[in-house]
């Protein structure tokens, strides 16, 4: 049987858009399944992994305890509480390795029915969106012991701090998707840039407010309160900016040399308004015949 040709996407019907998203969405969770069921293997490792930045007083942690000799206690409460655990970081190492493969089958089934230029810059945010985001989520985790060290440091001197494992990748979660997450926001500088909605001048006019929020989001998103948690998610944020400024004003200027080789000029700027008030002349009389 000959293999039929593929049907361009803006003429395919209704059905074949919908048969087409559910192969995507098949492999996309089969890839998360598989590996997950590759980290349930090794679930004890990872688990370990995850809770080794808490400054436990468990056995097999004995120097887990601050310099003032505070520590808490990891506990599972209940019997299910392991299986639980199993499962849940189990499926989020899978989602999280899985990243790329579910990722590609997101561009793969929107592709089609992009323009070459906005194919182009959907390769850019997954070429550099991940690894920025693999990046921000590897800060988060060093922080970790910092930032456990000092919410634990407020414990009284006559209570035992109990670590409940699950609560702690809550915390060790949202701490993860804070820090990759707003690791992306040169990525969507530049495709904004790229897309001509704002220029390079236009993102170096807003520095003073963009490190003003940079820094009042990082002391909001960082649990604790000391200053090194909060400054080792300002910096590399605020650097990431300046770098994606630069590649904004290298991309102004390409594309204002193109224009000027080709005999035009390239405005990167929305004209201005002109709302100056001027006078209107006097309404003429409209005689009404009867």
């Amino acid at each position: 049987m000959p293999i039929q040709p593929a049907q361009d996407a803006a003429s395919m019907p209704l059905g074949e858009h919908l048969r087409e998203l559910r192969n995507r969405l098949l492999k996309a969770v089969g890839a998360i399944l598989l590996i997950t069921v590759v980290a349930a293997l090794f679930y004890k490792q990872l688990i370990g992994f995850l809770i080794d930045p808490l400054p436990g007083c468990a056995p097999g942690q004995p120097d887990g305890a601050d310099d003032a000799g505070r520590c808490g206690v990891i506990s599972l409460n209940g019997l299910l509480s392991p299986v639980t655990l199993a499962l849940k970081v189990s499926i989020t190492a899978g989602v999280v390795a899985a990243s790329p493969l579910w990722l590609y089958q997101l561009w793969a089934f929107v592709a089609p029915g992009l323009h070459r230029n906005e194919k182009k810059y959907t390769l850019i945010f997954l070429g550099a969106g991940i690894p920025l985001f693999l990046t921000g989520a590897a800060v988060a985790y060093w922080t970790l012991p910092t930032t456990a060290r000092v919410l634990i440091s407020f414990t009284p001197d006559n209570a035992t701090n109990l670590l409940p494992v699950d609560d702690f990748l809550d915390l060790a979660t949202r701490m993860v998707l804070v820090f990759g997450l707003s690791f992306e926001l040169p990525v969507l500088l530049v495709l904004l840039n790229l897309g001509g909605v704002i220029s390079a001048r236009r993102m170096a006019d807003w520095w003073r407010g963009m490190f003003i929020t940079i820094a009042a989001f990082a002391a909001l998103a960082t649990p604790s309160t000391d200053p090194l948690s909060m400054l080792l998610l300002a910096t590399p944020i605020s650097l990431l900016y300046l770098a994606a400024c630069a590649i904004a004003w290298y991309n102004d200027r390409r594309r204002q040399r193109t224009a000027t080789t080709r005999g035009g000029s390239l405005d990167t700027e929305a004209s201005s308004i002109d709302l100056t008030r001027v006078p209107l002349d006097a309404p003429d009389d409209i005689s009404v015949s009867r």
